[in-house]
């Protein structure tokens, strides 16, 4: 059985993607062996967190090496079983790289329903709502009437972040680019604002639209549009530093300037906190079964971005810096 793989190729430490940081090539489709499940790969799903995990930066995953296959989660169906809990027909998801078929330990794979919100669990009931939810309850500790904003908005993490904090009572603001995207979070996910970064001076807004500052910062982006709301903090503010997609892309080798405006965390007597979702693993199935309830009532959407063929993944990764997705990021790999 033949397996197209894309390997690592390349280490894009400060500077973008290129082509050539990953090769495309051919293999054998390895045969299950004892407690090992053969998985026919369906969809792909994608975060910034890949390029960090191809600069081996971080240190909370374990390190890449050049020529393994690119890793990524995704979404398959059971072709062999050699593991009693599953079967051929079954849906998974786990950690199955980008490959059209791979063998793994029945142990690393979910089993999953097949429904309506089978792809979801590359999103928002996967890692991506695991994200959203533990990072704003369990760092940004929402209160009804806080004001929230969130940076990145319309993208997988910060979309669902919003919506779960309107669910917590908060006023919500999203800072997104384009004025779809901003449409988009208003009318459809109901947040109460939206400022287009890519118009002009979102820390003037900001000073509009939350003349009291902001009680939870949810940052997914970093860099200038960081800096800048940093200075408007309410006191006691809690700001989640969920991601920092400016920093993937920094020119030269050299990282981004550090946020200029932190020492407003002193004057307001805020927190600044970084995290990793794996910390509660154990406490997923709690939050995925709420989601779920969320998704059901209506009371929590999502947008999927679909790109098409196991050949374009690489470009798909890409998409993610160049601001081209709405929603989360998917490939369907045949």
């Amino acid at each position: 059985m033949q397996n197209r793989q894309w390997l690592i190729n390349g280490r894009p430490n400060g500077r973008p993607l290129r082509d050539d940081d990953f090769k495309l090539v051919t293999a054998e489709a390895r045969e299950p062996g004892a407690g090992e499940v053969l998985v026919r790969t369906l969809y792909l799903g994608f975060d910034p967190a890949q390029k960090g995990w191809m600069e081996n930066i971080g240190g909370y995953v374990a390190p890449t090496a050049i020529g393994e296959v690119m890793r990524g989660s995704g979404l398959g169906e059971v072709v062999r079983s050699n593991h009693p809990g599953f079967q051929p027909g079954d849906k998974v998801s786990g950690m199955l790289r980008w490959q059209e078929y791979a063998t793994l330990p029945g142990s690393e794979l979910l089993k999953l329903e097949d429904d309506g919100h089978l792809t979801a669990h590359l999103g928002v009931l996967g890692t991506t709502g695991m994200t959203a939810f533990f990072g704003l309850y369990k760092i940004g500790r929402p209160f009804p009437g806080d004001t929230l904003v969130v940076t990145g908005a319309a993208g997988a993490t910060g979309s669902v972040a919003g919506q779960i904090g309107k669910l917590a009572g908060c006023r919500v603001i999203g800072v997104a680019g384009g004025e779809a995207k901003c449409r988009w979070l208003t009318d459809e996910l109901g947040l109460d604002a939206a400022i287009d970064y890519k118009a002009g001076d979102v820390r003037g807004e900001i000073k509009r639209l939350a003349p009291g500052g902001i009680d939870v910062l949810w940052d997914n982006v970093g860099g200038k549009t960081f800096n800048a709301l940093l200075g408007e903090l309410a006191m006691h503010a809690r700001v989640v530093v969920c991601g920092g997609i400016s920093r993937y892309e920094s020119e030269g080798g050299s990282m981004p300037a550090g946020p200029e405006n932190y020492f407003n965390l002193i004057f307001k007597r805020a927190t600044m906190e970084g995290f990793i979702v794996l910390d509660w693993m154990s406490e997923y199935p709690m939050a995925r079964a709420r989601i779920r309830e969320w998704l059901e009532s209506g009371k929590l959407k999502y947008k999927e971005d679909v790109q098409e063929g196991i050949e374009n993944a690489p470009r798909t990764l890409m998409r993610l810096f160049q601001g081209e997705n709405f929603g989360k990021q998917l490939l369907r790999v045949s």
